[in-house]
C-alpha cells in the first residue's frame, strides 16, 4: 500500500462536514492520501476542495513531482455507479456515519453502503474464522450467529468463504453487516453471489473502497480494522497460528474491543490460532452464553442527547442517571470503559454516579477496572 504524503495522525476533533462530497471523494482517491493525510489535510485547510488546492505544492515539497489530484470526472463517475448501484455515500463525522467507527484512529473517511444504513446503531458482534472452516465450525458459527441475532445483537463479517458465510446466512433475518475488501458491486468470492444479494436487500455492505474495485491481498487486513470496529467484541471460531482472522483479533483489541474465541482441538491446525488466543487472554467461548456473559445484553446505542441528560442529571439514588446505568450492568462484568462508550460520556460525568452506586451496595467494581451490578 502506498504510503502517505505526511504519517500525521488524524485529528481528535471530527472533520467539518464543509463543501462537496465530490471534493471528500477526490482527496481520499488521490494518489498517495491515505486517511492520516486525508484527516490532517482536512483539518489544516477546512474544506476538501482548498486540500486539493494544496496538494501539488505540498507533493512538490515531498520529492514528487508533476502530481496530480483524483479529477473530478473521476469522482464524478464513480458518484454516477453508486447512485445506480443505489448505494449511499457515508462521510466521517455526518449522523449516518457508523458511530461506533468514530472513536478509531484509522477510521474510514467515506463508506459506500448498499441496504439498511441504521444497522450500525445497534449492538453489534464480530464473527470471523477459517476460509476452510471444519463441518464443527460451520455449525459453532451458525448456531452462535442465529443466537446472537435473536437475542438483538447484529452480526458483522467478511463475506469470505467458510466461518464468514455460516455467520452472515445464520444472522441474516435478524441484522448482519458485511465489510467487503473490495468494491461494494464486486463480488467475492463469487460463490457468494447470491449471499452478497440478500445481504443488500435484508441487512448492509460496507466498502471504503472504490466501486468496481477487485480486492487485492492487501485490501482484506486494512478492511479488517472495520469488522472490529463496529462491533462491541469478536468472536473467532476457527483460525490458522497465522490468519486474518488473527489480524482482526489484534486489531479489535488496539479499538478496545473484547476478544474471544471459541477452543479446538490441539492437533487440528485450524484451532491453532484460536487456541493461542485463548492462552493469550481472550474469553473462551463453549455457547452464545458465553458471549452474552462477556459484553451483556445489546442495546441501541446512546444518541448525545441522551448522554447529555445523563452527564446533567444531578446524583441521587434514585435519579434517572442511576437507573440507566443499572439497566446496563447485569451480574456479569463490564469493563468501565465500555459502560462509558455504551452511555456516550466521559469518565468525570460518570465517576461520581458510580460512586453512590457503590456506596449504596447496588454495584461492585473488580479487578481489572470491571463492575457488576449487585442486585
Amino acid at each position: 500500500m502506498a504510503s502517505d504524503l505526511l504519517s500525521t495522525p488524524p485529528p481528535l476533533a471530527p472533520p467539518r462536514l464543509q463543501g462537496d462530497v465530490s471534493a471528500w471523494l477526490r482527496l481520499i482517491r488521490s494518489h498517495r492520501v491515505g486517511v492520516s493525510t486525508f484527516f490532517r489535510l482536512l483539518d489544516e485547510h477546512g474544506t476538501a476542495e482548498a486540500a486539493l488546492e494544496a496538494l501539488p505544492d505540498i507533493a512538490s515539497a515531498a520529492g514528487v513531482a508533476r502530481y496530480t489530484p483524483c479529477l473530478p470526472e473521476v469522482a464524478q463517475r464513480e458518484l454516477d455507479q453508486g447512485a445506480k448501484l443505489g448505494a449511499k455515500l457515508l462521510l466521517h463525522g455526518a449522523p449516518d456515519y457508523p458511530q461506533a467507527l468514530m472513536d478509531l484512529d484509522d477510521a474510514p473517511p467515506l463508506l459506500w453502503a448498499l441496504g439498511n444504513v441504521s444497522l450500525p446503531n445497534r449492538a453489534c458482534i464480530a464473527m470471523v474464522g477459517a476460509r476452510n472452516a471444519s463441518s464443527l465450525g460451520t455449525r459453532m458459527a451458525q448456531g452462535l450467529a442465529n443466537d446472537l441475532g435473536n437475542a438483538g445483537y447484529a452480526i458483522s463479517s467478511g463475506l469470505a468463504r467458510g466461518i464468514d458465510t455460516a455467520a452472515h446466512v445464520a444472522a441474516l433475518p435478524h441484522g448482519t453487516i458485511a465489510v467487503v475488501a473490495g468494491g461494494l458491486d464486486v463480488v467475492y468470492p463469487r460463490e457468494n453471489a447470491k449471499l452478497h444479494d440478500d445481504i443488500a436487500k435484508q441487512g448492509l455492505i460496507l466498502s471504503e473502497r472504490p466501486l468496481g474495485l477487485q480486492p487485492q491481498a492487501r485490501d482484506f487486513p486494512r478492511r479488517n480494522r472495520i469488522i472490529s470496529g463496529l462491533a462491541r467484541a469478536v468472536v473467532v471460531v476457527e483460525a490458522a497460528a497465522k490468519s486474518g482472522s488473527l489480524i482482526t483479533a489484534r486489531n479489535a483489541l488496539d479499538q478496545g474491543r473484547d476478544v474471544m474465541a471459541v477452543p479446538g482441538h490441539p492437533l487440528d491446525a485450524r484451532a491453532a490460532g484460536c487456541n493461542m488466543l485463548i492462552r493469550d487472554g481472550a474469553s473462551l467461548v463453549r455457547s452464545p452464553q458465553d458471549v452474552l456473559a462477556g459484553v451483556g445484553a445489546p442495546h441501541m446505542r446512546e444518541a448525545p442527547r441522551a448522554a447529555e441528560q445523563l452527564a446533567n442529571t444531578p446524583v441521587h439514588p434514585h435519579g434517572p442517571a442511576h437507573a440507566q446505568i443499572l439497566g446496563l450492568l447485569g451480574p456479569a462484568p463490564v469493563a468501565e470503559d465500555q459502560l462509558l462508550r455504551d452511555l456516550n460520556v466521559d469518565a468525570g460525568a460518570l465517576a461520581p454516579q458510580l460512586t453512590l452506586l457503590e456506596l449504596e451496595g447496588k454495584i461492585e467494581r473488580q479487578p481489572g477496572g470491571l463492575l457488576a451490578r449487585l442486585n
